[in-house]
């Protein structure tokens, strides 16, 4: 895997979403989901920055911010420099070709009443208007051969794939517009193991050769580690862990992150490391606890925790990190 660009592509800074919850006789805001809560981080070109948690933690909402399908409640966008976080739709949709997604489930993702030539020919129409049918049909052709697809295979319809092709077919409709941001969410956890190979080698291999940058959003710590230079970890909405991926697996320094970790399991009888098991649930969203969102389920909660919010802050060079034990 070769060294990114330092240069940042995507720059998110105190990234917030909530979603309000109305109720009673006048339908008045009563509370609030915490889904992100001040996130910031940002993505250079050529990089994937892998981003992990629990279900529920925000991963995914944050990748729908940033894709403008939501509004943030508060922080900055900026996008190749540009600040994009309050853009109109009409003004949104000269960036839109700059960032696509991959999306989870490579079945539901497909509108099973058209053929995958016109899948993946459907952003080119949307964008490179003055092109002819048969020129988008031959760069749809080159796409497939890109992902590992048969040409003869253009005229199908996504039910006559299997789970691996169709999310090559994701991937082929994300990169029609070549762009520089790829947003990946889950792409591989609907897959079986060996496909989940196939697919990331080929997310590696598409990197190197169109300069691409990505977004990884997962469960699965192993694939990002596999895939990732740099890896955040978030908890109940916020980021609490954020490094490259040596640091991170060699010397995790949030709790968090280490419980995360010592649950990956190790294919070797002889290694038996110490499991960290976490007691009690994830806090409520609508209710997340004062100070510290982890002093609930932390083993090393202090007095401190419960009281005061750990600021995200430089615990080594390039590794942040949000703990008072740190």
């Amino acid at each position: 895997m070769s060294q990114p660009d330092t240069t940042p592509l995507l720059e998110v800074t105190d990234l917030t979403k909530y979603f309000p919850i109305h109720g009673g006789i006048l339908n008045r805001e009563r509370a609030r989901v915490h889904a992100v809560d001040g996130v910031t981080f940002s993505v250079g070109r050529g990089e994937t920055l892998g981003l992990v948690g629990e279900s529920g933690c925000g991963k995914s909402t944050t990748g729908k911010v940033i894709l403008k399908l939501l509004d943030p409640t508060r922080g900055t966008i900026r996008l190749k420099g540009k600040d994009i976080t309050h853009l109109s739709r009409a003004r949104m949709h000269p960036h839109r070709r700059e960032m696509q997604v991959i999306f989870q489930d490579p079945y539901a993702s497909l509108n099973q009443r058209m053929r995958v030539k016109d899948i993946v020919a459907e952003p080119l129409g949307n964008y490179e208007t003055g092109t002819s049918r048969a020129e988008r049909l031959e760069k749809v052709a080159e796409l497939f051969a890109k992902v590992g697809l048969r040409r003869d295979a253009l005229h199908r319809y996504p039910h006559e794939f299997s789970g691996g092709q169709r999310q090559r077919l994701g991937i082929a409709r994300a990169l029609a517009l070549r762009p520089e941001l790829v947003i990946a969410d889950e792409p591989v956890s609907a897959l079986d193991v060996s496909v989940q190979a196939q697919v990331i080698n080929l997310m590696m291999d598409l990197q190197e050769e169109m300069n691409l940058s990505y977004l990884f959003i997962a469960h699965d710590l192993a694939v990002v580690q596999h895939i990732s230079h740099r890896i955040g970890v978030m908890y109940l909405g916020k980021l609490v862990e954020l490094t490259d991926k040596r640091s991170l697996f060699r010397n995790p320094q949030h709790p968090y992150t280490r419980a995360l970790l010592s649950s990956v399991p190790v294919p070797d009888p002889r290694r038996r490391a110490a499991r960290t098991v976490l007691k009690g649930d994830v806090p409520s969203p609508v209710n997340p606890p004062k100070g510290c969102y982890f002093n609930t389920r932390c083993p090393l909660a202090v007095k401190r925790c419960f009281e005061e919010t750990p600021a995200l802050r430089e615990v080594a060079p390039g590794h942040v990190a949000a703990c008072h034990l740190v």
